[in-house]
């Protein structure tokens, strides 16, 4: 019998210390790295993206994975593929927590278009303002917010 399961994650995490190192001429590259990872892990990616400081997956997660070993996991890899390829001259690694959220699917093409406008989006607001002004996301999140 094989096991199935669809739940619409978003995950969100960041930079270490929310420096601002992820330069947008090779982002694209640790995105195509992080995707590589996904698949690796038998996840199916909607939409993968970010900013300077923290990047957003949207994702169902294959039911052989938790949350909490495919976040490590694709924060070791993409951090080793970083230094490897020498893409982000000042990063630091990644913060140690993690935000996520599930989400209907009714939610997708929604969430997909958040993700594909970050960048201009937080020409407007930072990441933290962001998260803060959203009633829905600052209750869990509110420990994660104090690093």
């Amino acid at each position: 019998m094989s096991t199935y399961g669809h739940a619409l994650y978003q995950i969100v995490f960041s930079t270490k210390y929310r420096e601002r190192t992820l330069v947008k001429s090779d982002r694209d590259k640790l995105f195509r790295y992080m995707w590589g990872v996904l698949e690796y892990k038998k996840c199916h990616l909607y939409r993968l993206g970010g900013a300077e400081d923290h990047i957003h997956i949207i994702v169902n997660i294959h039911p052989t994975n938790s949350v909490s070993n495919l976040i490590k996991d694709i924060k070791l890899a993409s951090s080793a593929y970083i230094k490897q390829e020498g893409l982000f001259p000042d990063f630091a690694g990644w913060q140690n927590g993690y935000a996520y959220f599930t989400y209907s699917m009714e939610a997708k093409d929604n969430l997909i278009e958040y993700v594909k406008n970050q960048e201009a989006h937080h020409h407007k607001h930072t990441f933290i303002e962001e998260l803060k002004s959203r009633p829905h996301h600052i209750a869990a999140c509110k420990h994660w917010l104090a690093y």
